[in-house]
């Protein structure tokens, strides 16, 4: 009898959970670097606010964000609900938030590993990796392309 290995999902490490504890305040007070906000959005299963640090960047004309973790709690909610908010300080901005395709990520990838300098220790792959790598790496790390929620305004009555 043979034993297939199953891969265990790559989980964030226990000291995310502290930082991200001191980075919250800060970042309601909009102080840290300029891609960081507050991704809200509602639980999946209690449905109470959460919120998490991500980093927001631009690639191609489009707004992405980039989790180092598949199985993070705020990718679940977002996967279940596809809205939240973006806040910094005072701004915040009501989303949907769309997953990439597996096989659209890498580009992407790579532009978030080539940006964003303090999302790079939470890919698995480097900055200067091969297309290969970033193809490999794409089922790893979910991509949510960012759309701003446009509000309805109705014609003014004459």
């Amino acid at each position: 009898m043979t034993k297939t290995s199953v891969a265990t999902e790559r989980r964030a490490p226990r000291w995310l959970k502290l930082v991200n504890r001191l980075n919250r305040p800060l970042l309601r007070r909009g102080i840290g670097p300029r891609p960081q906000h507050l991704l809200v959005v509602a639980g999946r299963k209690t449905g109470l606010v959460r919120s998490t640090p991500v980093a927001v960047f631009d690639h191609a004309g489009a707004r992405y964000i980039v989790a180092g973790y598949a199985g993070a709690d705020w990718v679940k909610n977002v996967r279940r609900t596809g809205r939240a908010a973006l806040r910094r300080g005072r701004r915040s901005e009501q989303v949907i938030l769309d997953e990439t395709p597996v096989g659209e990520r890498a580009p992407i990838l790579r532009e978030f590993a080539r940006t964003v300098r303090g999302g790079r220790a939470f890919l698995t792959v480097s900055a200067d990796a091969s297309e290969v790598a970033f193809i490999s790496a794409s089922a790893r790390h979910p991509v949510f392309e960012v759309r701003e929620i446009v509000p309805v305004t109705h014609g003014s009555r004459r």
